[in-house]
């Protein structure tokens, strides 16, 4: 294809007014939430926010964020991706913020989203395609897809933002030979992996194939692959440096998890059904920015009949913008040129990656190293949004350049197909009415989109600055309007009040006093927050009491064993039971230290045999019910005799001795030896920290300090300055043997140690 360039200084100068135009459009877009009108909701707060915050606030402390005693009766923070610890936005933000805000986490989700939009430009500059093709592309990316749609899922927009800027970084290592951009690329692409997301693991793909195409798509491939392996061997370098250390930490919890893999039956819940397509014609066709009753989209059950998906409604919503489609119509012969084939070729795979069940390919997909990590083949509507825009863009650029593969009246005709599918869907599921205003935006937009790609050659010719600012404008109109802030994008920030590190939350008031009127030298008691509401789990992080809970789809395998506790606990289904766990009261309940138990629903609801008597109820608030346990033990107590036990059989029956955890201790028979048989003595703690507990006992005959946070192998203890062995006590708990007298035990978390010794062990 022939291609006009402008003159070199013109060239440079409109791609800065491009730059310039989408950063406006883009601050447009982003004010609804950037002025804290709204936040980005659901898991962006429930989830996410409080990570942020509890690295914030440790980092301002001068604690380590590594671990937190907040949920989970303690958790591994810096094994976990959703910790943010090594996420270079987050951490920067936690460490020159010690409180940030919705809106300064809102903030850094958009600023990636513009910088991410401004590599695009600069990889379309350095092919020297039309300015007006990276404007569209940039904005497509940015602020269409499913990175508009799912924006609550943060950790995933973050690592499509790098894929952005490591294919520009990829690209000019590649075509210049250069060893700097190649590591530029390695490090990005590491952040990138970073999430440890499936969109992570998609892009990677991408750019694996991007790089593979680099090197065979002409002749020469020998002379190609001498050029690009300084860069690429750079790259490596970078990449590894980067994902390194994280990654095993990662690996190494996921191999002592509750899901350190998925079935493929498992998986395939998870699949996009093909009609969802058709939210890319018309963006609000199924309902999905209204109340949740409205949805009528697949795979809701009302309209399409029962089937065992598991997915939101919003991960069905893939509007990418009426240009980007007109220009992807129009110039559909354009996508044949060897300068965007690859992209195609990625494109056609990730159509058949998300649909997932609907086609037997997915289960060839699953054999590929990586993706039985990972639930939900939908997730793949990222990169392939983030390829539809960079098609789309190059698109208009063949359109510019009137290429002669560009076929007008066939992207007319296309388009009118694709709009009457629509209509007859809504038609054919009674649902035409309710379509009706989004079938009205739809029609409006793609007649606007198809008329300024008329007019782009004439006045991109005539004056291209004109010509962007128009494009610049329809597209923040376009995106502005059918993927306006909605449901599962932007809530009122009211909506979270709970998690207001300075809330006045009642509820949150009441369980600081009550743990405040409990508090003793040997104490730290635990709450239960058993379907208060979804956003409620993870409170603790910011607010810095411990929930024997919490909100995470990754959880240590001894725990969920032990109390068979879910991603979430919001609502009543969710909370439930394990044979070790079976009852609100419980010893394991009384080990964790569980002082209140609060929950929006009468208790019975979730446990059938609980007895109101065992609790002493506190009060009701506008957030639900309050219990007292009053049989909470202290968290670190020296009992002076052992028991032992079959910890698996106890996991698995659920029978617990009858002793007194204050005198007796369980311990593993594997590992007990020589079992003390005395009195208790005394304990006390001296400091708690999140990564350092220091606790005192006493006794006259020798006794157990035992730690009630659970046990981990990357937490080492001391005796009087002296290394001594952690012993997994009580099914789950931590504890040190000592002999008679006053002795300091200092519990430490170290990972790096630990885990290299545990890997050493292997």
């Amino acid at each position: 294809m022939s291609v006009p360039r402008e003159p070199s200084a013109s060239h440079g100068q409109l791609y800065l007014f491009a730059s310039l135009a989408f950063i406006m459009g883009a601050l447009v877009l982003a004010w609804p939430w950037l002025s804290g009108a709204v936040t980005i909701p659901w898991d962006a707060k429930a989830q996410a926010y409080p990570q942020i915050v509890f690295l914030a606030r440790a980092l301002a402390a001068g604690d380590s964020p590594f671990w937190t005693p907040n949920v989970f009766t303690g958790f591994p923070q810096i094994a976990d991706p959703q910790a943010q610890i090594f996420s270079p936005p987050y951490f920067l933000l936690a460490l020159f913020n010690a409180a940030p805000s919705f809106r300064a986490v809102d903030a850094v989700v958009f600023g990636m989203l513009i910088l991410a939009g401004l590599a695009l430009i600069a990889f379309f500059k350095d092919r020297h395609w039309h300015p007006a093709g990276a404007l569209v592309a940039a904005f497509s990316f940015s602020f269409g897809g499913s990175a508009a749609w799912r924006l609550q899922h943060v950790g995933e927009v973050i690592s499509l933002c790098w894929f952005a800027l490591t294919l520009l970084a990829l690209s000019r290592a590649l075509s210049r030979a250069s060893i700097l951009y190649g590591f530029a690329a390695g490090v990005l692409a590491g952040f990138m992996v970073l999430g440890r997301d499936q969109i992570a693991l998609l892009c990677v793909f991408v750019l694996a194939a991007y790089t593979i195409w680099h090197v065979l798509e002409a002749p020469g491939v020998w002379r190609r692959l001498k050029r690009v392996l300084p860069p690429l061997s750079a790259g490596f370098v970078g990449g590894v440096l980067t994902v390194a250390i994280p990654i095993a930490f990662t690996l190494a919890l996921a191999d002592d998890s509750n899901r350190p893999g998925m079935d493929l039956e498992e998986a395939v819940r998870g699949s996009l059904p093909p009609l969802a397509f058709l939210s890319a014609v018309v963006a609000n066709l199924f309902g999905v920015d209204g109340p949740m009753k409205d949805f009528w989209g697949p795979p809701s059950s009302q309209v399409w009949g029962e089937t065992d998906l598991v997915l939101a409604r919003n991960m069905g919503a893939i509007y990418f913008g009426a240009i980007p489609l007109a220009a992807l119509a129009c110039a559909a012969g354009a996508m044949r040129d060897r300068a965007v084939r690859i992209f195609i070729v990625m494109t056609i795979f990730m159509v058949l990656y998300a649909v997932g069940r609907y086609t037997p390919v997915f289960e060839y997909f699953f054999l590929i190293p990586g993706v039985e990590l990972y639930r939900r083949p939908a997730d793949a509507t990222f990169p392939l949004c983030a390829l539809l825009a960079i098609l789309a863009g190059y698109g208009v650029h063949a359109i510019i350049a009137r290429s002669e593969r560009v076929h007008l009246k066939s992207g007319v005709v296309a388009l009118a197909l694709l709009f009457g599918l629509c209509l007859f869907v809504a038609w054919d599921k009674g649902r035409l009415a309710q379509a009706s205003v989004p079938l009205a935006i739809g029609a409006a937009s793609l007649t606007l989109a198809l008329a300024a790609l008329f007019a782009a050659p004439g006045v991109m010719g005539r004056a291209p600055w004109l010509g962007l600012t128009a494009l610049a404008a329809l597209m923040t109109l376009d995106l502005g309007v059918s993927n306006k802030p909605n449901e599962s994008t932007a809530l009122p920030p009211a909506a979270y009040d709970v998690l207001h590190p300075d809330t006045k939350n009642e509820t949150l008031a009441l369980i600081r006093a009550h743990l405040a009127a409990h508090a003793a030298p040997d104490r730290r008691d635990r709450v239960e927050l058993a379907a208060v509401g979804y956003e409620w789990p993870n409170a603790g992080l910011i607010h810095g009491f411990d929930h024997d809970l919490g909100f995470n789809p990754i959880r240590m395998k001894l725990f969920t064993d032990a109390t068979n506790a879910q991603d979430q606990v919001s609502v009543p289904e969710q909370r439930t039971f394990s044979p070790l766990y079976a009852h609100f009261r419980s010893p394991l309940a009384d080990l964790f230290g569980v002082r209140l138990i609060v929950s929006r629903y009468p208790l019975e609801r979730m446990d059938k045999d609980f007895d109101p008597k065992d609790f002493t109820f506190v009060a009701q608030t506008k957030d639900g019910f309050v219990w007292e346990n009053p049989r909470a033990l202290p968290r670190v107590m020296a009992p002076g005799a052992a028991q032992i036990i079959d910890i698996d059989q106890m996991l698995t029956d659920g029978h617990w001795p009858q002793v007194d955890f204050t005198r007796t201790v369980l311990l593993d028979g594997d590992e007990a030896g020589v079992t003390l048989q005395g009195p208790p003595g005394q304990a006390r703690i001296l400091s708690y920290r999140n990564t350092e507990v220091v606790a005192e006992a006493t006794s006259t005959q020798g006794c157990y300090l035992v730690l009630n946070d659970i046990w981990h192998p990357w937490w080492s203890a001391q005796v009087d300055g002296e290394p001594a062995p952690i012993l997994q006590a009580n099914v789950m708990f931590r504890a040190v043997k000592l002999g008679p007298g006053t002795h300091r035990v200092r519990f430490t978390f170290d990972p790096f140690t630990n885990l290299w010794a545990q890997m050493w062990k292997r």
